[in-house]
């Protein structure tokens, strides 16, 4: 290979790879990242959401502590916990509606943990090729969130289980009618459930926080 394009190539490869290496670091800390056009832009962090940093840890510290208490509870079936403002989200399966009891208990149970909202299904886990195809459904909903003008995107969190999208935040009753429009358009959705904390546009402005402008209704034909 001519070593002039060599070194033209290593220069254009090295940003790349430094920003999907930076990617690997906020995926592993826990953190959602957005890759748009090789930038690296992550949306979990703290100048950028809604809820307090001590906020934020709870949420994080809720996660580990609800899933390590509900899967010992339930060790045939397939259990994730996502906690949004103290709010934990129980979604994926187990094998008895007495399990789904004992869960949603143990998950009330954790420290800080201000509500819950148990959407496990009774039955068989759920497939491979499900859990990944549910993945790829979060990630569409998160690109569509970005795409619509009217919304932040980074105001959400988005969780699917089984073909169902559960959308998270701290947003406006526009917001949250809005986001749950947008996630039902995307293809694959088969459900979406708002476990929203509804605010007033003055709850937000006292947060520092403002929504983006709702579009203007286009002039009837």
């Amino acid at each position: 290979m001519n070593r002039h394009l060599s070194q033209a190539m290593r220069r254009t490869l090295r940003p790349r790879s430094a920003a999907l290496l930076l990617a690997s670091v906020f995926l592993l800390s826990g953190c959602e990242v957005l890759l748009l056009g090789g930038a690296v832009m992550g949306t979990g962090l703290v100048a950028t959401d809604r809820r307090t940093a001590g906020t934020q840890l709870e949420d994080e510290t809720i996660g580990v502590k609800a899933e390590s208490r509900a899967r010992g509870l339930a060790t045939l079936g397939h259990i994730d916990v996502t906690s949004y403002n103290r709010v934990a989200l129980i979604t994926g399966e187990v094998p008895t509606e007495a399990d789904k009891a004992s869960v949603e208990r143990a998950v009330a149970g954790v420290e800080n943990v201000r509500s819950v909202d148990n959407e496990l299904a009774v039955g068989a886990n759920a497939s491979l090729g499900q859990r990944s195809s549910d993945s790829l459904l979060t990630a569409k909903v998160k690109a569509s969130l970005v795409d619509a003008k009217d919304l932040q995107a980074n105001a959400f969190k988005v969780v699917s289980a089984r073909g169902n999208v559960y959308l998270m935040g701290m947003v406006t009753e526009r917001e949250a009618n809005r986001a749950a429009e947008v996630a039902r358009g995307v293809a694959g959705v088969r459900k979406v459930v708002k476990v929203f904390d509804i605010l007033t546009e003055d709850e937000l402005a006292r947060l520092g926080q403002t929504p983006a402008p709702a579009l203007a209704a286009s002039a009837p034909q």
